[in-house]
C-alpha cells in the first residue's frame, strides 16, 4: 500500500468522508453499529439507537448487509444468534487468525458432561434425578462443570415431592453454539437417542410446574458473556451435543473429571472469531 493510499485511510477517532448525524446510510450504520457491539445486537436495541428507523427497515437493513457481506473477498459475515445479530469472521480466515492470536489449544468436554448436556439442551427443564434415570450415573459432577462454563444454569425447583431442582440451558448456551433460539436444535429424532421421549419438554416451562429459587443463587446466570470459546471449539462440541447421548465412551462411572476436560479460558473477543475448527486443533 502507498503512502497516498493510506493516507485515504481514516485513522482512529478521525470521521469518515462525509458522515453526518443526519441521513446516515443504513447499512453502514448497522454495520458499525454490530461491529463495536461486545454483545450480539437485538433489533428492538439498534431501533432504539436509530431515532426515526422502524423495524421493518433494519430488518430489511440487516438482510442486504448479509448479502453484501457474503460476497467474495469479505472477511466478515453476519450471524443471528440468540435473538440478536453480531459479527463474526469467515470460516475460510482461520489459519491467518489462528497464526495471529496464536490461540491456545484446548481441550474437550468429557464425553460423560457432554452426555449430561446434550440430555439437558432436548429434555429442559430437567432434574439430576431425571438425568440419572436416562444415563444411569449420577450427574452431579457434570452439572457443576457445564454451570461454572455458564452452559447450565438452575431454573428453580420442581412442584413435586423433594422439589429437586430443575436445569435448563443459558443463553450463553445459544451463544456458544451458535443458535438463534432452542428451535434451531437439531430434530433429536433424527438420531434416535433416549431423550426422545422428553421431547414434548424442549422449552423451559412447558409442562413442568417451576418453583422459583427463594434466596438461592440460579447457578449459571449469564450475567457475564465476555469469555466465550472460539467457534472451533463450538463446532466441535456442538457436532458431540448431537450424538453424544448414545456414545458408549462414558468415560467415569460417576461422571468425575477426567483427562479430557480442561478449564482453560479463552480471551474476551473469541466470540468474534467464528472460525473453522483448526482454531481449537490439538497440536
Amino acid at each position: 500500500m502507498s503512502e497516498r493510499d493510506h493516507e485515504r485511510i481514516p485513522r482512529s477517532g478521525e470521521a469518515g468522508s462525509g458522515a453526518e448525524s443526519e441521513g446516515l446510510d443504513i447499512l453502514g450504520c448497522l454495520e458499525a453499529m454490530l461491529f463495536v457491539s461486545p454483545e450480539p445486537l437485538a433489533i428492538s436495541e439498534i431501533e432504539a439507537a436509530l431515532e426515526g428507523t422502524d423495524r421493518k427497515e433494519i430488518e430489511a437493513g440487516l438482510e442486504a448487509l448479509a448479502r453484501a457481506m457474503a460476497g467474495p473477498g469479505r472477511g466478515l459475515r453476519l450471524e443471528a444468534v440468540a435473538g440478536g445479530y453480531r459479527l463474526v469472521t469467515q470460516p475460510a480466515f482461520a489459519a491467518p487468525l489462528k497464526a495471529l492470536f496464536r490461540f491456545r489449544n484446548r481441550k474437550r468436554l468429557t464425553p460423560a458432561v457432554l452426555d449430561v448436556l446434550a440430555i439437558v439442551a432436548y429434555a429442559q427443564p430437567i432434574t439430576a434425578p431425571e438425568i440419572q434415570e436416562i444415563r444411569g450415573t449420577d450427574p452431579s459432577y457434570a452439572l457443576r462443570s457445564l454451570q461454572e462454563r455458564r452452559l447450565v444454569r438452575m431454573l428453580g425447583r420442581k412442584k413435586v415431592v423433594g422439589r429437586p431442582i430443575l436445569y435448563g440451558t443459558t443463553r450463553h448456551f445459544l451463544l456458544h453454539f451458535g443458535l438463534d433460539s432452542l428451535e434451531d436444535l437439531p430434530p433429536v429424532e433424527a438420531y434416535g437417542t433416549r431423550v426422545v421421549p422428553a421431547q414434548g419438554r424442549l422449552f423451559p416451562g412447558e409442562g413442568v410446574e417451576i418453583e422459583p429459587l427463594e434466596g438461592e443463587a440460579a447457578g449459571g446466570e449469564e450475567a457475564d458473556d465476555s469469555q466465550s470459546e472460539s467457534a472451533g471449539d463450538v463446532m466441535e462440541l456442538a457436532d458431540a451435543l448431537a450424538a453424544s447421548v448414545d456414545s458408549d465412551e462414558d468415560g467415569p462411572a460417576d461422571d468425575g473429571p477426567g483427562p479430557a476436560e480442561s478449564e482453560a479460558a479463552p480471551g474476551d473477543d473469541d466470540h468474534r472469531l467464528a472460525a473453522a475448527p483448526p482454531l481449537s486443533e490439538e497440536g
